[in-house]
């Protein structure tokens, strides 16, 4: 579910747009009785061969070298637990826990009985549920999704022309917009909600015909899986375990979660396995800070799963048997065939998406296909390497994990299959030249369209994109500055990553890129207007805040002929100051709120909260009042010359305030955060 570091990372971002400055016991992680202790820095890598593609990893050297990553990035990253299985060619060569599942008790990963919430590789159980469902003619990837929903669950045209299929699901270009914030994670179960009604209360607007640009959607795919649900007669949780754990052998691999069972509810996950989920982390002040349990089971197809490193090992093994493991078949050859091939491409060059699995770029142009997840605290990679016979599979459990899950597989490939570091190209003396065609501010299409949701969205999910003299692309956003190297020339529109094999892949016509995919696929970043740019925010921001001082500071400073008015004067004076006092409250009430969300898993769970409607309704008046405000000005100017009326000074700061409001006002109202109603 990756957008989730996306939607929390905006405390930060909320102060420096309106220009505010508004203990826990270290823990020490310990390794479990089958790893090494953990060391300070990665083991060197051992000496050894490259390998031929025909060639099987060496068990004992493989391990040398895992254990050097993952100590590394446990001891660098302040990561709790890790788990990780590799496979190959049919066998499991490496299997193994690090460091805890639980701080109090300890008790350290058990990759054969410690449960991981792998989020977002829940998603390839579902596809694999859908397209047995396609093998058995009983659903048609072309077919619009609803023809399988109940008619109380089918996707409303809102406008546009195409109806999303199936097909739109899977690849994620269905046209919905993407929101998280207050429901997509649960930590109270009290909360749960059967699948249907989440997908009847939740459904989010379609911002664009289907088919057209990806745009990652939890809530597509937990619809995917509802069609499934209403096509079989069956709850999901029940059609997984009938058809894939149970067939499977996957013992310790479920999307039921440990709870009080509740009529309305798919039936709990009870007995010995409801003990052995891994609990979740966060690094805070110095030591490993754990988290409540997150609930899923609401959007179950699209995040719900939990499983071990054992499990995902004979999982990796059915993906490369093309879906036969031990003898027993759970989907055709021609599945298989559909897991492993793109089925949608945004832009030529740019990594594409498989039936339901992300297509990936390995060191050396090594192909590859999987998952990767992210919830509160988790984070996995699922990789699968037909050409190698491989399988790599690493969970973590604290939210500081995403870059040793990413690391992992790549490493793994260049380490032992690369003759030499597979280099990016050189930067291009061509490219500042040209940096016209690139330069700007880009927004995701996945955000929240609207609402303060929206609102949020506009501060966090965009990238600001641009060239350098000595050659490089440069990236910043959520993820700090990435530098980008042209692969074929400045003009290609090509870029490759100069620490990794990812790529950007810009749309270019007229002169100018209008738009470009990100490195892995699951969105697509269109160039921002003027109106949604975040330093025109900012500079509004500020001007609101220093004409709101200047406001009320004026109330004690004005000499004796400003206090002669007319009555409207007086009348527009006493809303001009309401105006000044709202605006600064809502700024500092949305600064007290962002000052307080230094666990993200808080703007998850409690969005929207006290804080942030409060301030919303406040700048709904005020922007009321602004607009009131504007419509008596020629009012405020009559007169001019009377005694009893204001000097010509006053008229015109006056009317800047006036100005300066109502444009601060209709931008947060274009940008969705006077709507407090719709959070």
């Amino acid at each position: 579910m990756p957008r989730l570091t996306v939607k929390a990372a905006l405390a930060g971002a909320c102060l420096a747009v309106i220009g505010l400055t508004a203990s826990l016991g270290v823990a020490q992680v310990v390794a479990n009785a089958t790893a090494p202790a953990l060391a300070p820095a990665p083991v060197a890598a051992p000496p050894g061969v490259r390998l031929a593609p025909g060639q099987p990893l060496p068990p004992a050297e493989l391990e040398a070298y895992v254990d050097g990553l993952v100590s590394g990035g446990m001891s660098s990253d302040h990561i709790a637990g890790v788990t990780v299985s590799v496979v190959q060619n049919g066998q499991v060569i490496l299997k193994k826990g690090y460091g805890v599942a639980s701080l109090s008790p300890t008790r350290p990963v058990d990759p054969d009985r410690t449960l991981f919430r792998l989020a977002s590789i829940s998603k390839t159980f579902t596809w694999i549920t859908v397209m047995k469902e396609v093998e058995a003619g009983r659903i048609r990837l072309d077919g619009p999704v609803n023809l399988y929903l109940p008619e109380d669950l089918r996707v409303k045209d809102q406008g546009f022309k195409q109806p999303v299929r199936i097909r739109d699901l899977m690849t994620h270009t269905s046209g919905f917009e993407d929101r998280a914030l207050g429901q997509l994670f649960e930590k109270n179960p009290a909360r749960e909600r059967p699948l249907a009604l989440y997908l009847r209360q939740e459904s989010p607007r379609r911002v664009r015909e289907p088919g057209q640009m990806p745009s990652y959607s939890n809530y597509g795919v937990a619809l995917a899986g509802e069609a499934v649900v209403n096509v079989t007669g069956k709850d999901f949780e029940t059609l997984v375990e009938d058809e894939i754990t149970r067939p499977l052998g996957l013992t310790h691999t479920t999307f039921r979660e440990p709870r009080d069972a509740r009529q309305g509810l798919p039936a709990p996950l009870t007995g010995p396995m409801a003990g052995d989920f891994s609990d979740g982390y966060r690094w805070f002040n110095g030591g490993f800070e754990r988290r409540p349990p997150e609930f899923i089971g609401h959007i179950a197809p699209a995040g719900a799963l939990s499983s071990t490193a054992g499990d995902m090992a004979r999982y990796m093994m059915l993906l490369l048997g093309g879906g036969t493991l031990d003898g027993v078949t759970i989907y055709n050859p021609n599945t298989a065939q559909a897991f492993a091939t793109p089925l949608s491409r945004p832009l030529p060059g740019a990594t594409g998406w498989n039936a339901g699995f992300q297509e990936i770029r390995l060191p050396g142009g090594v192909a590859g296909f999987g998952h990767r997840g992210v919830s509160v605290s988790f984070r996995s990679n699922l990789v699968i390497v037909p050409s190698l016979g491989l399988g790599v599979f690493i969970s973590t459990n604290t939210e500081t994990g995403g870059k040793l899950t990413k690391r992992l597989p790549e490493k793994i490939v260049e380490r032992f299959y690369q003759p030499t570091a597979d280099a990016p190209p050189a930067p291009s003396p061509d490219l500042y030249a040209e940096r016209g065609l690139y330069e700007g501010n880009y927004l995701t299409t996945r955000r929240a369209y609207g609402r303060l949701e929206g609102f949020i969205d506009m501060f966090v999910a965009g990238q600001r994109v641009r060239a350098t003299p000595d050659g490089y692309l440069t990236t910043a956003g959520e993820d700090a500055v990435r530098r980008w190297v042209p692969v074929g020339g400045a003009n290609s529109g090509v870029f490759r990553s100069v620490d990794s094999p990812d790529r950007l892949v810009f749309d270019v016509s007229h002169g100018r890129a209008g738009r470009f995919v990100a490195a892995w696929g699951g969105e697509a970043y269109e160039r921002a207007g003027p109106l949604f740019s975040l330093g025109l925010m900012e500079t509004m921001g500020v001007l609101a805040i220093a004409a709101a001082v200047f406001t009320l500071v004026g109330l004690g400073l004005r000499d004796r002929r400003e206090f002669r008015e007319t009555q409207m004067q007086r009348r527009a004076s006493l809303m001009q100051t309401t105006q000044a006092v709202m605006f600064i409250a809502a700024i500092a009430l949305f600064g007290l709120w962002a000052a307080g969300t230094g666990d993200r898993a808080h703007v998850l769970y409690d969005w929207p909260g006290g804080w942030v409607l409060t301030a919303s309704s406040l700048s709904l008046v005020s922007y009321a009042l602004a607009v009131v405000t504007l419509i008596l000005l020629p009012f405020v100017w009559r007169g001019g010359r009377r005694v009893d009326s204001w000097t010509a000074g006053r008229k015109l700061r006056f009317t800047a305030t006036t100005l300066i409001f109502f444009t601060f006002g209709s931008l947060l109202a274009i940008w969705g955060a006077i709507l407090p109603w719709v959070a």
